[in-house]
């Protein structure tokens, strides 16, 4: 089993920290595990927010909170990483927050290491956080941003700067969904995924973070990326070791 999509960001970049999230993984029946971290971490990708920061002061002061780290220090740690004998395989990655026009940004540092992997997702819709608050939904036009965050998605997929979209339905994370249909949206994004080559997660994340009742993409949309002869990953989201490998076992049988 694969969980692909591990965070370690909430404890320090030390070989005995990692040591945590691979023992959990491997009494979970593990056998490949993906660590990255988010882009928002380091101050190296600064210029991807400055429209999220200027959206309005909550964002501004969350991403102050979050940011400020440097990427070496990453690339440090997965070098003494790579140097030890692990009992399941392991690779390291990022998850960057995918930005219309940012894309340079993007380029020059996924090709200044030698990543495993680089996952692409969607957080924001021209700087607005639809994740973080139920209430910032409050006044939205629902439908409208549901078809601009597949726009945006789309984009990510067409940019070929990553390996893995991650979540590709968690705009429906707070329990807002489209009126109508969006098979069409669904097939466009399936065919564009097959036909570069990437995988598409099946994650567990809002069914573990936000207590969502969809474990993993709607069905309709699993159905498209079936159909597409797409190469779905199991990823769990999970942010803490404890975490790790959570419902990859369910998500086998959906």
């Amino acid at each position: 089993m694969i969980d692909g999509h591990v965070h370690i960001e909430r404890g320090p970049y030390r070989i005995e920290w990692i040591k945590e999230f691979v023992d959990i993984a491997v009494k979970r029946g593990i056998k490949t595990l993906h660590l990255l971290e988010l882009s928002h971490r380091f101050f190296e990708f600064n210029e991807l927010y400055s429209e999220v920061t200027k959206y309005n002061d909550y964002q501004k002061d969350w991403y102050k909170k979050k940011s400020g780290n440097s990427i070496e220090d990453y690339k440090t740690l997965i070098m003494q990483a790579r140097e030890y004998e692990w009992p399941i395989e392991l690779k390291f990655g990022l998850e960057v927050c995918y930005i219309e026009g940012k894309e340079k940004v993007i380029e020059e540092i996924r090709n200044s290491f030698n990543w495993d992997y680089i996952t692409g997702s969607v957080h924001w819709i021209d700087g607005w956080g639809f994740d973080h608050k139920p209430e910032f939904w409050e006044g939205q036009n629902v439908d409208a941003q549901y078809k601009r965050y597949y726009n945006i998605m789309m984009n990510l997929v067409k940019s070929n700067l990553f390996n893995i979209l991650a979540h590709p339905d968690s705009i429906k994370c707070f329990g807002h969904y489209y009126s109508g249909d969006l098979d069409s949206a669904y097939k466009e994004l399936a065919q564009l995924i097959k036909y570069s080559g990437m995988q598409v997660e099946q994650s567990a994340g809002l069914f573990l973070n936000y207590k969502h009742k969809e474990m993993g993409m709607n069905k309709q949309l699993l159905n498209m990326m079936k159909e597409y002869g797409v190469d779905i990953i199991t990823a769990s989201d999970a942010h803490s070791p404890e975490d790790v490998g959570q419902f990859i076992q369910e998500m086998q049988h959906i």
